[in-house]
């Protein structure tokens, strides 16, 4: 795989450069609340900028329905990226249309531009391979035939997508130092990590999770369970969950989970539970034989948090992906914050897998300097570590 160190080797003075950016960052209005992946973004982006290159960022927001729409606009996150790089990032009216086209025209060496959301076009994201190759030909019709391509979007490398997978086959390519730092770190949570080795996973439901959940199982040595997934494993112990998340059709795979590896498995021994999804709700800690039928399960409880914080502790490695509880909400946070802070202050090589993982530990506060690696891609992240094939990993290697 080629780096970006090998193309600012070759010289990019004077190039234009696509890169293919993660600026999919979560809005209060047109308010951005985390732009830890903006700042990710930087250290490509910065160094291609003192090369001299003329860098074209591409990348999406949100789920658009393959038609522009206002509120998925790329203008917050442009605007953001130019105060962090501290200079003027014009963007785009569209991704490849004329505004697009006049927009890298007037670029000079050293400046840099964003495309519009690339999902405002519908080709992005279609499952046929002409659709999508079309949508790659005008894009590479907008940098030109003589751009390269950089792939520093490490949360999108798991989709075959348009300007992932496909402009890769037309331009030359190269791994920006984002999705090169981030497959580095997974590939030490893959090959011979360091023991022992906690894996800590939550969210909410057993069936996203089941791929890495199986595939971990013979190589960890503790696996900690909680959120909303947690309910389905107590289910399958035969204890009662009220109104708490449940998957009625996984409560007899995770019986052959448990069954198969009941002495690595961590399950809450006791849990937050309110009357109602509110944070004025009704509360109270109870033990996981304790919950009435009314009640909802949102968060573990003081002593599992303290279980799972002693399990973080005395780990070499460990890999977290999901809150442990409705952390966005007051009430239900502390389990989730507990468990983040354990990692931050374990000397373990600690990674946390993106997504609400990553938004807890900056919602709540926690040290992001504790942690060895914040992953931008939750999606990603997992899916390598099912040992799964990543479409943007593979087309960049040679």
């Amino acid at each position: 795989m080629h780096t970006l160190d090998d193309l600012l080797a070759s010289g990019v003075a004077g190039r234009t450069v696509l890169v293919r950016a993660d600026l999919n960052v979560p809005l209060d209005g047109d308010v951005i609340t985390d732009d830890g992946r903006i700042r990710a973004s930087l250290p490509t982006l910065r160094a291609l900028l003192a090369g001299g290159a003329k860098v074209v960022v591409t990348a999406h927001l949100g789920r658009p329905k393959g038609a522009p729409d206002p509120k998925y606009s790329l203008a917050p996150a442009a605007t953001r990226l130019g105060e962090l790089l501290e200079t003027s990032v014009p963007l785009a009216d569209d991704f490849v249309g004329p505004s697009a086209k006049a927009t890298v025209a007037a670029l000079s060496d050293g400046q840099l531009a964003v495309l519009e959301n690339v999902r405002f076009d519908a080709r992005e994201t279609s499952k046929d391979a002409a659709e999508r190759g079309a949508l790659a030909d005008d894009l590479v019709a907008v940098v030109g035939a003589d751009a390269a391509f950089v792939s520093d979007g490490f949360g999108v490398v798991h989709r075959k997508q348009a300007s992932v997978y496909d402009v890769a086959q037309r331009l030359p390519h190269y791994a920006g130092y984002l999705v090169s730092n981030e497959t580095a770190v997974l590939k030490k949570l893959t090959v011979d990590p360091e023991r022992p080795y906690a894996v800590i996973l939550g969210g909410s439901k057993v069936s996203d999770k089941l791929g890495v959940i199986t595939h971990l199982l013979p190589e960890v040595d503790k696996l900690l369970i909680g959120g909303g997934m947690a309910y389905t494993f107590l289910a399958a112990q035969g204890y009662g969950v009220g109104k708490s998340l449940l998957q009625e059709d996984q409560i007899e795979t995770c019986k052959g989970l448990l069954a198969g590896s009941g002495d690595k498995i961590v399950l809450p021994t006791d849990v937050v539970v309110a009357d109602a999804f509110s944070a004025d709700a009704a509360i109270k800690t109870v033990g996981v034989d304790g919950i009435e039928d009314d009640w909802m399960g949102l968060d573990i409880g003081p002593t599992s948090a303290a279980n799972f914080a002693e399990v973080v502790s005395g780990a070499a490695t460990v890999f977290w992906n999901g809150p442990m509880g409705v952390f966005e909400l007051a009430p239900f946070a502390a389990g989730t914050k507990a468990v983040a802070e354990a990692i931050a202050a374990s000397p373990s090589f600690s990674v946390v897998g993106g997504g609400d993982s990553a938004a807890a530990v900056r919602t709540l506060g926690v040290d992001e300097a504790g942690f060895t690696h914040i992953s931008t891609g939750g999606g990603a992240s997992l899916e390598y570590l099912e040992g799964k094939e990543l479409p943007g990993i593979a087309v960049l290697e040679d």
